[in-house]
């Protein structure tokens, strides 16, 4: 019986300490330019001594490896326009849920349009641009497939992003009415 409330001391006090060490941690640089992360603090001569933070941010918050790679190959480009409302978020969400950055082209112009046939080969939108290859299928599965093709990793492994709508580029104002040239005045 003692030895089982000792037990559970000890593993209770172990716990505790262990969480409370990894709070905290510091990196420093020694002598030699070695640089070193501890849980303990650094010894005096250490130069560059940092406090971190490693529980949740910078060790956690890291994309992995299959996303930094996918993103590198096979960059995903979005094309939108401003009235398409739900398809166009449903591909937005598509991309947030599975962490994958991407950068939102929205056809408000000509030239944006132009630019979107020339990818297409249409003016539908949304269309999902993931390296060489273009979805233009609207619908969550055909863009996790053009995904999952891409090497992007399955939702649940990346942090999830929240990417919104870019704003609305404002309206070219109309071009102010030149007066009229004024006639030559009347000889007296």
């Amino acid at each position: 019986m003692i030895l089982a409330m000792i037990r559970t001391a000890l593993v209770l006090s172990i716990v505790l300490v262990a969480t409370a060490t990894s709070a905290q941690q510091y990196r420093w640089v020694d002598e030699k330019g070695r640089v070193h992360y501890t849980d303990t603090p650094p010894p005096p001569s250490a130069k560059n001594a940092q406090k971190k933070n490693l529980k949740g941010s910078e060790a956690g918050g890291q994309e992995s490896y299959a996303l930094t790679q996918a993103a590198r190959s096979a960059p995903v480009t979005l094309y939108t326009f401003t009235e398409c409302k739900d398809p166009c978020q449903m591909a937005r969400d598509v991309l947030n849920k599975r962490g994958i950055p991407f950068k939102e082209k929205m056809v408000v112009d000509q030239q944006m349009l132009d630019e979107l046939k020339q990818v297409s080969g249409g003016s539908n939108v949304p269309v999902m641009v993931v390296g060489a290859q273009v979805e233009t299928t609207a619908t969550a599965q055909a863009f996790d497939r053009a995904l999952d093709i891409a090497g992007y990793p399955a939702a649940g492994v990346a942090r999830p992003g929240n990417q919104a709508a870019p704003p609305v580029p404002p309206k070219p104002a109309a071009p102010a009415a030149t007066p009229p040239a004024e006639a030559p005045a009347a000889p007296r």
